[in-house]
């Protein structure tokens, strides 16, 4: 997992990267809230997940090899917004984000996105029982 504050090769910035492979794990639409779950394997004895909150819109695929969140330019986020239908006032609040990675790419729209690292199982954090550390937010 890494951290970045640069900008790539196509010129936006990569938040947040990991190199291990994530799926769509849950979407509950009455929470509006996007998991996305590395599970434990050889390599990463912990879970990773990322936790999107307050999602209005999103683009996926069912499965990322080598995650890298990062920003879109400024015509690509105001298309996203259109698309999603939220208005012009709460626009300041929210994040878009692009997901790529080597399996597919897509966007969230979002209030927050974290990461958490915790649990040596792949079910969980619904378990009370297993700490989970947040290892990166940002809200919008």
């Amino acid at each position: 997992m890494t951290i970045h504050s640069g900008n790539d090769d196509a010129g936006s910035s990569v938040l947040f990267s990991s190199d291990r492979v994530f799926r769509v794990w849950r979407y509950g639409s009455g929470h509006s809230q996007l998991l996305l779950r590395a599970a434990p394997d050889s390599a990463h004895p912990v879970r990773l997940d990322l936790l999107f909150e307050g999602v209005d819109a999103m683009q996926l695929v069912t499965r990322y090899e080598a995650l890298e969140l990062h920003t879109l330019d400024e015509e690509e986020t105001g298309r996203i917004f259109e698309l999603s239908g939220v208005p012009a006032r709460w626009r300041s609040d929210r994040l878009v984000l692009g997901l790529r990675s080597r399996s597919g790419a897509g966007y969230v729209q979002c209030l927050k996105v974290s990461a958490l690292l915790g649990g040596t199982n792949v079910l969980g954090p619904d378990d009370p029982s297993e700490s989970v550390d947040v290892v990166w937010s940002l809200r919008g």
